[in-house]
């Protein structure tokens, strides 16, 4: 019983010895990088290729909706049930094939646009000499923004 009261008093020595030596290893060292911070909303809401691509979204939105209204004219005149079944159908599938086509391209072009946005963050905190990068909206304090040096390579 004594020995492993005393095995147990020994290995909780060493660690808090070993974790005393880190903590004084950790505190004598100064951090050799570079924070900076981007605020990818501003950047976003800024660029010119977003706006463009939001219009044409509520364009094709506006076609989309055209499609609907005809449908619902389309099936009010008709009177056979086979066929209003049919017409649903047709138009259902349509306005599903358009819904598809819109959301394809949509999504496409979203990320073609990120990933020019997030080159030109990495290409800006590269030749400021950053290591690191993080969204503004997750820091509280610190780091250096460099939103506005990249906004101009995004315009």
């Amino acid at each position: 019983m004594k020995k492993k009261i005393i095995g147990t008093l020994v290995v909780l020595g060493a660690f808090a010895l070993g974790y005393s030596v880190n903590n004084i290893a950790v505190s004598k060292s100064t951090p050799d990088y570079k924070v900076a911070v981007v605020d990818i909303q501003k950047i976003a809401a800024n660029s010119a290729e977003i706006s463009a691509l939001k219009a044409e979204q509520e364009k094709q939105m506006q076609n989309m909706q055209t499609t609907i209204d005809k449908a619902r004219a389309d099936i009010s005149k008709e009177k056979d049930p086979k066929k209003i079944a049919q017409l649903e159908e047709k138009y259902r599938q349509q306005i599903n094939d358009q819904k598809l086509a819109l959301d394809t391209s949509y999504n496409n072009k979203l990320t073609a646009i990120d990933n020019k946005i997030k080159t030109a963050v990495v290409e800006k905190a590269r030749s400021m000499n950053y290591n690191l990068v993080l969204p503004k909206n997750m820091i509280l304090f610190g780091g250096d923004d460099i939103t506005d040096q990249v906004s101009t390579i995004i315009k």
